[in-house]
């Protein structure tokens, strides 16, 4: 289900602003923006943490390859030095500082922008916690913006670079943006999971021990799953789109890799789906077992009221208000000695007849 109630309070002041007009809509943060850079090539690694946004402008036009990773959003001066340096759009800024953007690639002179969802997943409550990422990448550059600071999926690419690991420091700029969007998507692999582990645990609970309120559980475990769908199934055209562009800053050979990477979220979205089908099966197994579990109780009090039925008839008779000296026919069973022994042995012998019959019908 879309959160349209958080878009909202997110976002109540841009919509009446033109087009390209920077403003944060993001939830509002005291920390300073950290950006650190990645200045590599074969040969030596250089990592430097920068203090403002126009000193990245000294990276534009290296002979070496440079990440710009760029840890918070909420100033929006400081993004607007970095558009400056590197020649970006005022609508790529815009799209950067409104956060819940669907996952895209768009295409400008000079580079290549794309929006991510990179999640941030709780294996004990099985939470998930979306946070947008941004990639700009052209020849020899590539600048990454995160919503926070609090931990990414980036650091193997990082360890990668500083160990010399791979292909990355004798490739391109195309190739490590390859890698940051490989690794987010490894990322949703391993949310996958987690999931599905909760899921399994979800199934024996149903089977077992079924109980109204798992049903929030199936609907909240449904939400998590959506919201993985949205961020996974968009990424499949970016990958595409990636795969099939002619830009001259993209390697022919890297295509193999964009390929590899739109085949990860093809796979991603059919393991999605089949989670989804999962949970729906499973809502339904859970109603049913609810259903079946009310029976069984519906039975069982439909088989005591049963027993009694016959038994309150014969107390209700012998508590009728009748006088055997009024009449020989007004029950003279009431001063028979054996009166009270009789009208037990009866009610017992009328039971047992009836357990006798309802256990050979089945019933029992």
């Amino acid at each position: 289900m879309l959160n349209f109630k958080r878009i909202r309070q997110t976002n109540p002041t841009a919509r009446s602003l033109p087009p390209g007009t920077l403003h944060y809509t993001g939830p509002a943060s005291s920390e300073a923006v950290r950006i650190r850079v990645y200045d590599y090539d074969d040969q030596h690694l250089e990592e430097t943490e920068l203090e403002t946004g126009a000193a990245v402008g000294a990276y534009r036009d290296a002979d070496t390859v440079s990440w710009i990773d760029v840890d918070g959003i909420h100033d929006v001066e400081i993004l607007r030095e970095i558009g400056t340096s590197f020649g970006v759009h005022d609508l790529t800024l815009e799209d950067i500082l409104h956060t819940h953007q669907r996952p895209k690639m768009e295409e400008y002179e000079g580079y290549v922008f794309v929006v991510l969802q990179m999640l941030h997943y709780d294996h004990e409550s099985a939470e998930l916690h979306p946070e947008q990422v941004s990639l700009i990448f052209g020849k020899g550059f590539v600048i990454s913006f995160q919503e926070t600071m609090e931990g990414d999926a980036f650091e193997p690419v990082r360890a990668w670079l500083r160990e010399h690991r791979g292909r990355i420091r004798r490739s391109g700029a195309d190739y490590l943006a390859y890698a940051l969007i490989d690794v987010i998507v490894d990322q949703y692999m391993a949310v996958l999971e987690g999931l599905g582990e909760h899921i399994e645990a979800l199934e024996d609970v149903v089977a077992s021990e079924p109980h109204p309120e798992m049903m929030q559980q199936i609907n909240a475990m449904r939400r998590r799953i959506m919201t993985l769908r949205r961020s996974i199934w968009p990424l499949r055209d970016v990958a595409s789109a990636l795969e099939r562009s002619e830009l001259p800053f993209i390697a022919a050979e890297t295509d193999h890799y964009f390929r590899d990477v739109y085949d990860h979220a093809i796979r991603a979205a059919e393991m999605t789906e089949a989670a989804r089908e999962i949970l729906s099966s499973l809502g339904d197994i859970h109603l049913s077992a609810l259903s079946f579990r009310m029976n069984d109780i519906m039975k069982m009090l439909a088989v005591i009221a049963t027993f009694f039925l016959p038994l309150s008839f014969i107390a209700s008779v012998y508590g009728m208000n009748f006088d055997p000296a009024a009449s020989p026919l007004n029950m003279p069973e009431l001063e028979w000695y054996f009166g009270y022994p009789f009208a037990l042995t009866l009610m017992s012998g009328v039971a047992l007849t009836m357990f006798v019959f309802f256990r050979r019908r089945g019933w029992l």
